[in-house]
């Protein structure tokens, strides 16, 4: 049954309680990601190269619904760190000297059952992003509904599109819930930072998780603040293992997140 236009009825992009049932099922899929080598300095950014096989990044983007449940999102989402085999490890300049962040705007449908009763699912059918870099320090917010950032001098490393993605909504009690997403996307390099391995990935993994404090509903949809998760790359899957590694990817996202969290 849809929800009345006068309450809550958004999917959310981002969630956390199916993590670690996901995670059960899914360690196989999550357990060994394809490395890749990261240089900074070959586009004139101040940061020290490294070798990772995670990318962790955070959320500030809004949500907005229609009534028949097409939703749309669009948002930043600057990169807080990266991780090699499960374990943190800490850039020399990022988020100092320079910076990283994704924009990215999507389009899908969703189920319009109340997120704080009941759960929603949905799939993303348009989905597009651009990596940036940039000297210096940015902050990242929102001026109403709208999010911002404050960048500048910003240089284009990579862009891609849908491949293929979901959203859920889990409610999380007292009148809450949490938006959770996973996607595949094509990657395209502009640019020589990646320099490993050479042909590059052709595939980008993402999962995000977000807890009911990061997200701010308002009339019509919901901003998701400081949010989480968490970006890889892979070769062409074989079609029996794409649904294992995007399984993988939304369990190891969330908790990667959560365990970052934790230590700040």
């Amino acid at each position: 049954m849809m929800h009345t236009p006068s309450k809550l009825r958004f999917p959310i992009l981002h969630g956390a309680s199916v993590a670690a049932a996901l995670m059960t099922f899914c360690v196989a899929a999550s357990a060994a990601l394809p490395t890749f080598n990261f240089n900074p300095g070959a586009v004139g950014l101040n940061g020290a190269s490294l070798t990772a096989d995670n990318i962790l990044i955070s959320n500030y983007s809004t949500v907005t619904i229609d009534p028949a449940g097409t939703f749309t999102e669009s948002g930043y989402l600057p990169i807080t760190g990266f991780q090699l085999s499960g374990s943190a490890l800490t850039p020399g300049g990022l988020n100092t000297d320079y910076g990283l962040y994704l924009a990215f705007t999507g389009t899908g449908t969703t189920t319009v059952n109340d997120p704080t009763t009941t759960f929603n699912f949905g799939n993303f059918t348009t989905l597009t992003y651009t990596l940036y870099g940039y000297n210096g320090t940015a902050s990242f917010g929102f001026s109403g509904n709208t999010p911002t950032e404050t960048a500048s001098g910003e240089v284009a490393l990579a862009s891609g599109t849908l491949i293929s993605g979901s959203v859920l909504t889990v409610p999380t009690g007292g009148g809450t819930f949490s938006p959770s997403a996973n996607a595949m996307l094509t990657v395209s390099l502009t640019q020589p930072t990646f320099f490993s391995p050479d042909p590059f990935y052709s595939v980008a993994l993402t999962a995000f998780s977000n807890t009911p404090s990061q997200v701010e509903p308002f009339a019509g949809g919901f901003r998701i603040r400081q949010g989480g998760g968490s970006l890889n790359f892979a070769p062409v899957p074989e079609p029996g293992s794409a649904a294992m590694l995007l399984c993988g990817l939304v369990a190891a996202g969330f908790l990667g997140y959560r365990r970052q969290g934790r230590q700040g």
